[in-house]
């Protein structure tokens, strides 16, 4: 019988990589002298080594060239969101004239519902999940309240229907159809950041379209993670972050993605000066012309420092292929949940869907035993290097993300769990790393 808690097994999966070489190009935390298990891609990925450079190429050119940077060579700053247009829609199955790289997550995420959430009397609903990360949450309020809505009637929380607070296409449409005619909008997530659940995201804009709602997703959990077709999907619009599996470092400039069915919209939006066509951007005129596409939500000239980490980050992307990407992840997270059932389901529980077309590389994992015994394990596990996150009230989130995780990365963390089981605090003696 193979051994899966083996050095050779892991070492074998590791070896037959063929993105191996990726995770030399990441600064890798240390812990002892000796890189961490780092499992928390999912909430702010490694450090490209590339990407040093290009902050330093916009500081050198700050520094020698001051103003003029603005207009100078290819990295010039006046079109310098559109160094990442091009493989940010490879990323996201998109037109590169639907996206834009531009201000922040929940930023981006209300300038599009200035536009798709156009509630009436008749028609005044905004659906969501129930469970959302707090600040969709408190988004999508503050909208409704904002058009002299009341939240408690007019902001739609679906409850999951699954296991572990997981949701069924089944509950959605349903609650789609209850809804849609009264139905102004559905902001849905790619990945729900709890349980790592993944959604149809096609199949949803289907069903909000054919109730005559606008559609939007956040996919602060689904970009770089999933491979992902935003045009073919249909839907209106999408925000996300960088600073998660995109590796674009703490804060990072965020993405916003337009239908191009709106590219030339005259819905109302909230307009800014780097949002005027270029056309007629220094003619400094009274009249907002809007760029056709995504840039035209644009309000203020991107952050140069800002975006210059992306440039590495989606350099990465196009040489590894999302389709390998997501093989190895499926590999990753396949071999953690098979550690997970061989020796350790008495004392860990996975949340996220078991099939691997409804997750990504975030498997949350339920203690067993309740918060005390759950807090007990995590903070063995970050004391012996071995980090994941934590969501109460019992669940520890480990993602290994494939640019830069290995094989043996998660039989680490398998062991420590085994360690920690059999009460004993001294490092576990295998020396896999």
């Amino acid at each position: 019988m193979t051994d899966l808690f083996s050095d050779a097994y892991a070492q074998a999966l590791d070896a037959a990589d063929p993105l191996r070489a990726f995770r030399d190009e990441f600064h890798l935390p240390l812990h002892d002298g000796k890189p961490q298990a780092y499992f928390v891609g999912n909430s702010l990925g490694l450090q490209p080594k590339g990407a040093r450079a290009h902050v330093e190429e916009v500081l050198d050119k700050w520094a020698s060239e001051a103003v003029e940077g603005h207009f100078t060579g290819e990295a010039a700053w006046m079109p310098y969101h559109e160094l990442v247009r091009d493989g940010l829609a490879r990323v996201v199955g998109a037109q590169p004239s639907e996206v834009v790289a531009m201000n922040s997550l929940t930023a981006n995420l209300h300038l599009m519902l200035v536009s798709f959430y156009r509630p009436m009397r008749e028609r005044p609903l905004l659906l969501m999940e129930a469970g959302a990360f707090p600040s969709d949450r408190y988004a999508l309020e503050s909208q409704v309240r904002f058009h002299g809505f009341d939240p408690a009637e007019a902001l739609i929380e679906v409850e999951p229907d699954g296991e572990d607070g997981t949701f069924s296409m089944a509950a959605i449409e349903r609650a789609i159809a209850e809804h849609g005619p009264r139905l102004a909008a559905i902001v849905w997530p790619g990945v729900q950041y709890r349980t790592g659940q993944a959604f149809d995201l096609k199949e949803i804009a289907r069903l909000g379209h054919a109730a005559g709602a606008t559609v939007g997703f956040d996919l602060a959990h689904a970009v770089g993670n999933l491979p992902l077709q935003l045009h073919d999907s249909g839907a209106d619009f999408a925000v996300w972050c960088h600073y998660k599996y995109m590796n674009s470092g703490p804060g990072a400039v965020a993405g916003c993605f337009v239908h191009e069915r709106h590219a030339r919209s005259d819905r109302p939006r909230f307009a800014g000066w780097w949002g005027n066509d270029t056309s007629v951007r220094f003619k400094m005129g009274p009249r907002f012309n809007p760029t056709p596409g995504a840039d035209g939500w644009q309000l203020s000239n991107p952050p140069i420092l800002g975006v210059a980490p992306l440039r590495a980050s989606l350099e990465l992307f196009d040489r590894a292929t999302l389709p390998t990407l997501r093989a190895k992840s499926e590999q990753l997270t396949g071999y953690l949940e098979s550690l997970i059932d061989a020796e350790l389901h008495d004392v860990l529980q996975v949340v996220t869907p078991r099939d691997p077309a409804r997750r990504g590389c975030q498997l949350s994992i339920r203690v067993v035993g309740g918060r005390e015994r759950g807090r007990d394990l995590f903070d063995y596990l970050g004391a012996r290097g071995v980090l994941g996150d934590w969501r109460e009230p019992d669940v520890i989130r480990i993602s290994p993300v494939p640019l830069y995780n290995t094989f043996a990365d998660v039989l680490r963390f398998a062991r420590a769990v085994r360690t920690w089981r059999a009460g004993d605090n001294t490092p576990d003696t295998d020396q896999i790393r």
